[in-house]
């Protein structure tokens, strides 16, 4: 029970959160981030699989990780009906919305991004 529960858990937080074209940003010192928390979350989290009800169903909608950041008191039935709006507010304030992928395309490119991290060249400072 213990570790498909943490399996579940692995595969839905990680690739939502460690993909290659995620922004990484340092805090300055004093644990400062430049961004606005609402600017960071668009910047550091992605949605994936979100065309399938059934892991919507599954994950309790952590499949839409954005619209789960920045509207965390909303009932995640509600993501895919808000998502389009979302998505267009971020374009007019030319932030990034990724929510593209499926999910085994996820997984994939978030297993990339940890052999790369695991590499010298893509080790963050």
């Amino acid at each position: 029970m213990h570790f498909i529960g943490g399996l579940t858990l692995a595969l839905v937080f990680q690739p939502a959160h460690v993909m290659e074209d995620h922004n990484y940003p340092l805090a300055e010192k004093g644990g400062v981030i430049e961004d606005d928390p609402l600017s960071h979350q668009l910047k550091t989290t992605c949605n994936f699989g979100t065309k399938s009800r059934f892991l919507t169903w599954y994950s309790g909608g952590l499949n839409h990780q954005i619209e789960h950041h920045l509207f965390p008191n909303i009932c995640h039935v509600h993501y895919r009906d808000i998502a389009p709006i979302v998505r267009k507010t971020a374009e007019e304030f030319g932030l990034p919305y990724r929510s593209s992928t499926t999910f085994l395309d996820a997984v994939r490119l978030h297993t990339q991004q940890l052999r790369q991290l695991g590499r010298s060249e893509g080790a963050i400072a």
